[in-house]
């Protein structure tokens, strides 16, 4: 499936109809991405109870739509990355074939694999040892190579070429941090999609409700949770203007907040938490401060 045209004829012989704005359209792959019919219609289907089974068409055409060259048709399928993981992790417990879902996140942990080549994500973070530039150094200046602090952000991946309970977690957050790679150009539906989800995994017992979803909480390693909290962030302080994501977003970070604290998880508490205070401070105009800002009110004019 190497081309827009045939990945359109392929979908529309498994979708109910495609719109004909999409096929027209001048760029069909953006088309694909952001029609609401065939996102609401490729959803329902991901969510059905006999989804993700290893015959199942969709899952196979998402699996080879991504395998195409070309990028913009690879972000369709990272479009639905949080449908598929999120009814994929609540699913594990029901023993039920997942083949087809197992395969396309796979497909996305592969793709991630090669595109690293051996290496770990990191970023630079500020030795606070060190003087900054607005203070004058009290000590003779040090290395610069003893000044470079890597923070691993995603360790080195191995290639994995089946699903093991063993290296779910893993896998699965792959495929989510390479959701967040994109996200800036994913639809305001998907991250709900996610936010969604969030709220299933978590399933907090502090009401009735949430104690009919028990059956749903899943684990949640590390692995999985970094990258939703970098998600949620996204929700939460990206530039947009969707009331119904922040809501969704909010919703989901204070359930995962409380479902850390039930799992007495110091490092899951404190980067939720730390994001909730992040939150209210962002909402909050009296917290927002620029300190950055001269008050002029303390200016002595001449």
């Amino acid at each position: 499936m190497s081309s827009p045209t045939s990945c359109i004829r392929t979908l529309s012989s498994i979708l109910s109809s495609v719109p004909s704005s999409v096929s027209s359209s001048s760029n069909p792959s953006f088309s694909l991405l952001h029609d609401p019919t065939i996102s609401a219609e490729i959803s329902s289907l991901l969510r059905h109870p006999d989804s993700g089974s290893g015959d199942n068409n969709l899952c196979r055409w998402l699996y080879d739509t991504f395998h195409s060259p070309d990028p913009e048709l690879k972000l369709v399928v990272l479009r639905y990355v949080p449908i598929i993981t999120g009814v994929y992790l609540t699913r594990i417990a029901l023993r039920k074939s997942l083949a087809g879902f197992e395969a396309i996140l796979l497909a996305l942990y592969a793709h991630e694999t090669t595109a690293r080549d051996g290496q770990p994500v990191s970023v630079n973070v500020p030795d606070l040892s060190q003087p900054s530039i607005y203070h004058d150094p009290k000590g003779p200046a040090k290395n610069k190579a003893t000044e470079l602090n890597l923070a691993v952000i995603s360790p080195t991946l191995e290639p994995h070429g089946t699903m093991r309970s063993s290296r779910r977690a893993r896998i699965v957050g792959v495929a989510l941090e390479l959701y967040y790679t994109k996200i800036s150009q994913m639809p305001v539906s998907s991250k709900i999609e996610f936010c969604e989800f969030c709220d299933i995994w978590a399933a907090s017992q502090k009401t009735e409700e949430a104690k009919a979803k028990k059956e749903r909480m899943i684990p949640l390693p590390w692995e999985l949770l970094q990258p939703s909290l970098r998600i949620l962030g996204h929700c939460l302080l990206g530039s947009h203007n969707s009331k119904e994501l922040l809501e969704a977003a909010s919703s989901a970070n204070k359930s995962l907040y409380h479902r850390s604290l039930h799992d007495i998880d110091a490092k899951a508490i404190l980067a939720t938490g730390s994001l909730l205070r992040i939150e209210k401070m962002a909402s909050d105009p009296k917290l927002n401060v620029d300190h950055t800002e001269i008050d002029m009110s303390n200016v002595l004019s001449l």
